[in-house]
């Protein structure tokens, strides 16, 4: 078998809140298609013209290669072989960031080619196999209402969804008025109940440890599991200081992208939790490295995933085969992409779980009538 084509489809659905982070709406679809048929999908989150410019591009010189030529011609069905060669011939255009990206978005397609041939689901091509075949999911609540009803409304909508964890993304107004932030977890604790797990996204709401510390008092009495995403990734020492104070910090979905960045996070920073995107880490190939990397330091992973239906599959494998259970991160945006994208709806079960996909490769197929009225074509 040999690869055909590989394609980079920015997908768009205008944002009626741009100022939000929220990336959704905005998408790079790859597809590698193949000689006897199999098409291979991934996706990454990213710009997606930049992913695009590392695609289509001729080489530059053997060491900084467009990545469709590169593997125009291959054999899709050895994926880890094919992110060395890509690794390699990208090193003097950047082995962290962007490249890590478009790598990570091919590899996804790559492992979908070679578990569709084998006649099995990505997940049955690790070692270990299927640990578990449904996986407990956690929702955004973003932004936070700010009365004590208005966030019992934001958490009854989520249980609503099945979904019995839930994370809360945070805005710079928390640090505004500690009281009332004290008073919106109580009743979110309140209504979500004992057993449900709260996680906070700081998502740079704050810039110091110390800024972040006045809110800890209240994270620890609503019992929150971790806390993500805590200061900017270059605050090492930040970090560090922050794990010191008694609440688990995740840390990686804002910007790593590399298994050495995340050992750095873990044995500078004090993270716990290395919570790569599977789509910018370098696909399955690159996600396997971080969590060998923190098995052997007794630190978890909880992958991050906030795009379509592609991202919540792969994470399905990635967490049906992983050795510890873990939760998905389970996408509410409102976003027509996160929904429609593809044809398999993925929801979540009476019991708070996702199905993990059974059917051979990623297990779920583009609707492509909706992608195709979705293209950007940009200048």
């Amino acid at each position: 078998m040999k690869i055909t084509d590989i394609q980079a489809l920015h997908l768009r659905v205008e944002d009626p809140a741009i100022g939000l982070f929220d990336g959704s709406y905005d998408d790079c679809l790859i597809v590698v298609r193949t000689d006897e048929g199999l098409t291979g999908i991934g996706e990454v989150e990213s710009l997606p013209a930049a992913i695009q410019a590392l695609v289509y591009s001729p080489p530059a010189h053997n060491h900084a290669r467009g990545l469709r030529e590169l593997l125009l011609g291959e054999d899709p069905t050895d994926p880890v072989r094919l992110w060395q060669k890509m690794y390699g011939a990208t090193d003097y255009i950047g082995r962290r960031g962007l490249v890590m990206h478009a790598i990570g978005g091919i590899d996804i397609a790559l492992w979908d080619i070679a578990a569709q041939s084998a006649g099995r689901p990505i997940h049955q091509m690790f070692p270990g196999g299927m640990r578990r075949d449904r996986i407990p999911a956690y929702g955004t609540i973003y932004p936070l209402e700010r009365s004590p009803d208005g966030v019992s409304r934001q958490v009854e909508w989520a249980m609503a969804m099945n979904l019995r964890n839930i994370k809360f993304a945070a805005d710079p107004w928390w640090l505004e008025d500690l009281d009332l932030m004290a008073r919106l977890f109580q009743m979110a604790r309140k209504t979500l109940g004992d057993a449900g797990k709260i996680i906070v996204d700081a998502a740079l709401s704050y810039k110091t440890a110390d800024e972040g510390l006045r809110l800890f008092p209240i994270y620890k009495e609503a019992r929150i599991d971790f806390l993500e995403a805590p200061l900017p990734l270059d605050d090492v020492d930040g970090h560090a200081h922050l794990a010191r104070h008694g609440i688990p910090l995740g840390v990686g979905d804002l910007g790593l992208t590399h298994v050495s960045e995340f050992i750095e996070a873990m044995d500078r920073g004090g993270a716990a939790i290395c919570q790569p995107d599977i789509t910018m880490v370098g696909g399955f190939t690159g996600l396997r490295g971080i969590a060998a990397a923190a098995r052997q330091r007794g630190k978890r992973i909880i992958t991050h995933g906030y795009k379509t239906n592609i991202e919540i599959a792969a994470n399905l494998h990635f967490l049906a085969n992983h050795e510890d259970e873990e939760m998905l991160e389970y996408s509410t945006s409102h976003s027509p992409l996160r929904w429609k994208t593809t044809i398999q709806p993925l929801p979540v079960e009476s019991d708070g779980t996702v199905l993990v996909p059974r059917g051979p490769g990623l297990g779920v197929t583009p609707d492509w009538e909706f992608v195709m009225a979705h293209l950007c074509h940009t200048r």
